[in-house]
């Protein structure tokens, strides 16, 4: 059986990065505002700073770019 693959992907997004698309490319591919995202890597990085560091980097050099 043939399992039907989603062509939805994550990318960063450069159109509205406002430092390097992380944000914007996981709410995008989320469907919902970036600014919730960014509320979300903001809150991050008080709760658990070393860990909501080294998450963004590594999705800085993981993720593909993406821009229009």
């Amino acid at each position: 059986m043939k399992i039907p693959s989603s062509q939805k992907r994550i990318y960063r997004d450069l159109d509205n990065a406002v430092i390097a698309g992380v944000c914007a490319g996981v709410a995008r591919y989320l469907d919902i505002d970036s600014v919730w995202v960014r509320g979300a890597a903001i809150v991050s990085l008080f709760v658990m700073p070393t860990l909501a560091v080294l998450a963004y980097l590594a999705a800085v050099f993981l993720l593909p770019r993406w821009s229009l």
